[in-house]
């Protein structure tokens, strides 16, 4: 059974940011980057607990995990809780690797 998908206002917001940040509409790779990440996301549907529990969330264990989509370099995290009695992936923020931990 697929779970459903949904972005928090917040997760949102970080998309539209970094549409921006990287100009997807001016530049055709930068806009296949941009939806390669939506696709990316929309992966989660299925076997959502193929990714790893995020480090900020061993010392809470709330379960919080983390797709990363990029390169090593510059990668980003999406990361997202589940909801197995809804059968739902809620995405909480999408954030580049390179800045600060998540904070619970």
């Amino acid at each position: 059974m697929a779970y459903r998908v949904e972005l928090t206002v917040r997760a949102n917001q970080d998309l539209n940011s970094i549409y921006d940040r990287i100009s997807a509409d001016d530049s055709a790779v930068a806009a296949i980057w941009y939806f390669g990440l939506e696709k990316a996301i929309d992966t989660l549907r299925s076997l959502p607990r193929r990714c790893p529990v995020i480090p900020e969330s061993k010392d809470t264990k709330s379960g919080l995990r983390h797709l990363l989509y990029g390169s090593k370099r510059d990668a980003y995290r999406v990361i997202y809780e589940i909801d197995e009695a809804a059968q739902l992936v809620s995405v909480i923020t999408i954030r580049h690797s390179a800045m600060d931990k998540f904070v619970i």
